[in-house]
C-alpha cells in the first residue's frame, strides 16, 4: 500500500513518513524543502525514503497522486505569530495548496487525510473541546486551516473521500527551530541559555500530543476506513505552560531561570481536546506521556545542538 505525504520533510510530515515506512507502507514524500530541518532530512535519508522536491501549491503532483492509495496532506506554514506578520502568505500558501491537493484527489479518486489544527476553534466557549464546538479562529493561521477544511467539505459533496484530523499541540523530534512549538523552544532555551521564557502568566493550558501518536491516529483512519469524518487528535489532558516549564527545568537544568514576558497576540487562554470520538471510532489512545516525550526530545536535542553550554550554570 502506498501513501503520498505532502510536506513530508516538515516536522509532522517526516515523522509520519518514518512511522508509515516502519509499518511496511510504500511512502512517497513531497516537499518544497523551504522549511524542512536538517534533522528531518537526515532521518528521511537514513530510512532511505526518497524526497521529491515539489511545491504542492504550484507544481504538478498528479503523477504522484495517481500512483498512491492514500494522500496525507501535511504541507502548511504553521506559526501563529508569523501569520499575523504575513497573513497573505499564510492564506495563499495553506489554502491554495489544500485546494490543489483536494481537487487532484477528487479527480483521481484518491482518499485524502487532511491535517488540520485545533487553531480552527479559537477561544473555547466550552472545555474540553469536542468536534462539534463552533469554529472561530483567532489568527490568520487558524483561519487558513479552517479554509482548508471548508475546501475539503466542499469537494466531499462531489465525491471526495476524506477525513479531517484536528491536531492539538504536537511535539517531537525534527521541528524547524524557527517555527518550533513551545516544548522544543523551552528545551532549546534551557540547553543554550539556561533560562525558559513564558509569554503571559503561565496559567494558560494546552493539550500536548506526541507526533508518534499523531502518526498512529492517521494509520487508524486508514485501517478503520474512517472517512468523511472529523476527529480531534490530542492527549485529552490540559497542561499549564508553567507546568511544562517546570518539567523542562527539572529534566534539563534544575538551576534554570523561568522568565515571564507579556502575552503574545492571538494566544488562546485554555485549550484541550475531547478525544471521545477518536477513542470510540478509531480506537485511538495516546501512548507517549508528556514526561517521556520531553525526556526523549531532550536527549535528542542535546546530541545535535553543539551550541548548548551544558557544562555550566548561569
Amino acid at each position: 500500500m502506498k501513501v503520498v505525504i505532502t510536506g513530508g520533510a516538515g516536522f509532522i510530515g517526516h515523522n509520519v513518513a518514518l512511522y508509515f515506512h516502519s509499518r511496511g507502507y510504500n511512502v512517497a514524500v513531497i516537499d518544497s524543502l523551504e522549511r524542512s530541518s536538517a534533522l528531518a532530512l537526515a532521518r528521511l535519508k537514513e530510512a532511505e525514503i526518497n524526497v521529491i522536491k515539489r511545491d504542492v501549491g504550484s507544481d504538478d503532483i498528479s503523477d504522484l497522486v495517481i500512483d498512491s492509495d492514500y494522500v496525507i496532506h501535511a504541507a502548511a506554514y504553521v506559526s501563529v505569530e508569523e501569520s499575523f506578520e504575513k497573513p497573505d502568505l499564510y492564506i495563499r500558501n495553506n489554502v491554495i495548496s489544500t485546494l490543489r491537493v483536494a481537487h487532484l484527489c477528487l479527480k483521481m479518486g484518491r482518499p485524502l487525510i487532511y491535517l488540520s489544527s485545533a487553531a480552527v476553534y479559537g477561544e473555547p466557549i466550552k472545555l474540553p473541546i469536542s468536534e462539534t464546538h463552533p469554529t472561530s479562529p483567532t489568527s490568520p493561521y487558524g483561519l487558513s486551516k479552517l479554509f482548508g477544511e471548508n475546501i475539503i467539505e466542499l469537494y466531499s459533496k462531489y465525491g471526495l473521500t476524506s477525513t479531517i484530523l484536528r491536531l492539538f499541540n504536537v511535539y517531537g523530534p525534527g521541528q524547524n527551530e524557527a517555527y518550533a512549538g513551545v516544548v522544543s523552544k523551552f528545551i532549546i532555551e534551557a540547553l543554550r541559555n539556561k533560562k525558559i521564557i513564558i509569554y503571559g502568566d503561565g496559567e494558560q493550558t494546552r493539550d500536548f500530543i506526541h507526533v508518534r501518536d499523531v502518526a498512529r491516529a492517521i494509520e487508524l483512519v486508514i485501517e478503520k476506513s474512517a472517512f468523511n469524518e472529523k476527529f480531534n487528535i490530542g492527549s485529552g489532558r490540559p497542561v499549564s505552560i508553567a507546568e511544562l516549564a517546570k518539567l523542562v527545568k527539572e529534566i534539563v537544568c534544575p538551576n534554570c531561570k523561568i522568565i515571564n514576558r507579556p502575552p503574545r497576540v492571538g494566544d488562546i487562554r485554555h485549550s484541550y481536546a475531547d478525544i471521545t470520538k477518536a477513542r470510540k471510532v478509531l480506537g485511538f489512545e495516546p501512548t507517549v506521556t508528556l514526561e517521556d516525550g520531553v525526556r526523549e526530545l531532550v536527549e535528542l536535542l542535546k546530541a545535535i545542538d553543539k551550541t548548548a553550554p551544558q557544562d555550566k550554570q548561569n
